[in-house]
Formats: structure tokens, sequence, C-alpha cells
């Protein structure tokens, strides 16, 4: 039975090693491979039109942001102040930055922390401002159906960007460059 838990720990000592570089490397790939297009593509669909579109985004991100305000405006963006064009601006921009600096391993930490705040507002409007409030979209912890939109599917998305908050970005990445050339620089 020794000899058992000896390779066993063996064995597993290496995977822990290994762990605190394929971990990370691993779960910036699963956002990559699942994520950043969906939310590139969120984005794009807030821009206005041409190149200005970058300032001026279209009534859908407005409808995707604050539903029930524009509605209640009756669907007239010019109602709206100032405020909601820059929370809808910034929404936007985060849509493409924040998973850009994910794919590349820059400002991972942050940029990760930046994704899980905005998934958390993304669910809220979906639930209060959308109403997304069906047993199919919400879904429900603990049930034995892991197809909810909201409390399932995110849940997962999260645990992703966590790993990212507290491992890092990994070996792979413009953090670990920067992080060494610091290092270089301070020595």
């Amino acid at each position: 039975m020794h000899t058992l838990v000896t390779i066993h720990n063996a064995i597993f000592d290496l995977v822990e090693k290994a762990g605190t570089w394929v971990l990370p490397l691993a779960a910036r790939f699963v956002f990559a491979a699942t994520l950043l297009l969906y939310y590139w593509n969120s984005g794009l669909t807030k821009l206005g039109d041409g190149f200005f579109g970058l300032f001026s985004p279209s009534i859908g991100a407005y409808s995707q942001i604050f539903p029930k305000q524009l509605e209640a405006v009756g669907y007239d963006v010019s109602e709206f102040g100032l405020f909601h064009q820059l929370v809808v601006l910034a929404g936007t921009y985060a849509e493409f930055i924040l998973p850009l600096l994910i794919l590349l391993g820059l400002f991972t930490r942050l940029a990760s922390l930046g994704m899980i705040g905005f998934i958390v507002v993304q669910s809220l409007t979906d639930v209060i401002g959308h109403g997304a409030t069906d047993t199919k979209t919400l879904g429900a912890l603990f049930d034995r159906f892991p197809d909810g939109v909201i409390l399932d599917q995110r849940l997962f998305w999260v645990f992703v960007l966590a790993v990212l908050v507290i491992k890092g970005a990994g070996a792979l990445s413009l953090d670990r460059v920067l992080k060494r050339r610091m290092e270089t620089d301070a020595a």
C-alpha cells in the first residue's frame, strides 16, 4: 500500500507542478475558444455606422443595455443623456478590449476581473432589464439541468475567469514578458 501511495504522490506532484503553467494557459484557451467571438460579435452589434460608429452607438446598444428605459422614451435615443451614452460606449469597448487583453495575456488578472464584473452586470441586465426569469433561461443551481443560460453557463464563464484572476496568464503571455523585463531592469 505504501508503494501505491508513493507512486500516486509522485505522479500527482508532477501534475501539480505542470498545472502551474498549464492551468492558466488552458483557461485562456477555453476563454478564447468559447467567449472571445461571442463578446466581439456582441460588441459589433452595438457600433453605429461607419468609422464614427465607434463613438455613436447603435440603437441596438441602448436596447441591450437599457431596455426598459429605451422603451419608456419611445425608442428615441436622443432622449438619453451623456451618462447613458458613456455607459453604452464603456460596455461596448469592454466587449472588445477585455477579451483581447485576456487573449494576449496582457494585464490578464485585471481584464479577467473586469470580465467577471461585466458578466455580473450582463446577467443582472438580462434578469431585470429583459425579464429573463423563466426557468429555462435563468436556470437553477443544484438542479439536474445544466443548461440554464444565466446561472449554469455563466457560472462556468466566471470560474474560468476566476482561474485567471488567481493564477494569472501563465508562461505564454505578455504579462510574463513584462514581468521578466521588469526583473531584468531591476537587476
